[in-house]
């Protein structure tokens, strides 16, 4: 997939478990462990701005593009 989930790097620098998360962003841990796996097809901009708010960081620290065919 061409949009990759940092969630799992924002979470080490704010020194934060995914249970604690889990319970600051009311989010079910299986839910938040599908969306730090990458395996999430989508995400809700409601999720996205309380993870936001949980971590203090933007949605562009949790969420990358990597352009996956290169044309030369």
């Amino acid at each position: 997939m061409a949009i990759i989930v940092n969630l799992d790097v924002m979470m080490a620098k704010r020194k934060m478990s995914l249970n604690e998360l889990s319970e600051k962003v009311d989010i079910t841990l299986s839910n938040l462990s599908i969306l730090k796996t990458g395996k999430a097809k989508a995400v809700r901009f409601s999720t996205l701005e309380a993870i936001c708010k949980a971590l203090d960081c933007q949605p562009g620290d949790l969420l990358e593009f990597k352009n996956e065919t290169s044309q030369h």
